[in-house]
């Protein structure tokens, strides 16, 4: 048997801060404010506060054990051994002696086994009852942040660069756009650090719970802040190239 015994360093950097990540937000929330104020992005950045909080009062949850449910799966599989292992000793002592008690045996050996197997299924049910509770609040809280993801992205759509073009011809259902080539820029760059931010609080869930199908998820939310970030960043270098054609031809 091999034992491992590695010393780790204090997890200084290691490790997700709640405390950091909200510190974050706010000042986001307040920048956002101070330059667009009233805006719907400031309203999802103070939306995603208030879900932050949440987040890190589940994460301490998913941290520590459920000890109500523990007591009760623990004191479950005793009384379903205890009750098994009771069956088997009374069958035992009232087996009659003989080629009939050979016969009882060998049908009391084969009910025994089906036994056993529904005590297993029963016993591994039980076990993971607490991983389970867990596990669907992570998933709940992640199905939250995906789709504040997809909200911000929603705030960005309209925000494109080509309308700041000389060229570019509006039409009657275009969407109205008042701002200038830096306002804009402070807006998408803000979408993405809303969007970073997500992807974070993502994170803080398996942190401190390990569980194959909420990787999974915080994967998938993950993946689609930064897919949805680099889609604000393609407009963001566009922005940038539309300003320095205009400083040109000034």
């Amino acid at each position: 048997m091999f034992f491992f015994d590695i010393k780790y360093p204090a997890s200084r950097y290691s490790e997700l801060k709640t405390e950091s990540i909200q510190d974050t937000l706010e000042k986001l929330k307040r920048r956002i404010e101070e330059r667009f104020p009233g805006s719907g992005l400031g309203r999802v950045a103070k939306e995603l506060g208030e879900v932050a909080i949440a987040i890190v009062g589940l994460v301490e949850q998913l941290s520590r054990p459920i000890w109500p449910i523990r007591i009760l799966t623990f004191l479950a599989i005793a009384l379903l051994v205890g009750l098994a292992a009771w069956v088997v000793f009374f069958t035992v002592k009232n087996i009659p002696a003989g080629e009939s008690g050979l016969v009882e045996i060998l049908q009391g050996a084969e009910s025994a086994i089906n036994e056993v197997i529904f005590l297993c299924l029963a016993i591994f049910f039980l076990a993971n009852l607490e991983n389970r509770i867990k596990r669907r609040a992570a998933l709940n809280s992640l199905h939250r942040l995906r789709s504040i993801a997809h909200v911000v992205d929603m705030h960005q759509l309209t925000k494109d660069p080509a309308s700041l073009v000389g060229e570019f011809n509006r039409t009657a259902s275009s969407p109205e756009r008042t701002m200038s080539p830096q306002q804009l820029t402070r807006y998408l760059d803000y979408c993405s650090e809303l969007l970073a931010i997500n992807s974070k609080l993502a994170a803080l869930h398996v942190q401190c719970f390990q569980d194959s199908e909420v990787q999974k998820t915080v994967d998938e939310v993950e993946t689609l802040s930064l897919t949805l970030s680099s889609k604000i960043w393609q407009k963001i270098m566009m922005l940038d190239v539309v300003v320095k054609k205009k400083k040109k031809e000034n």
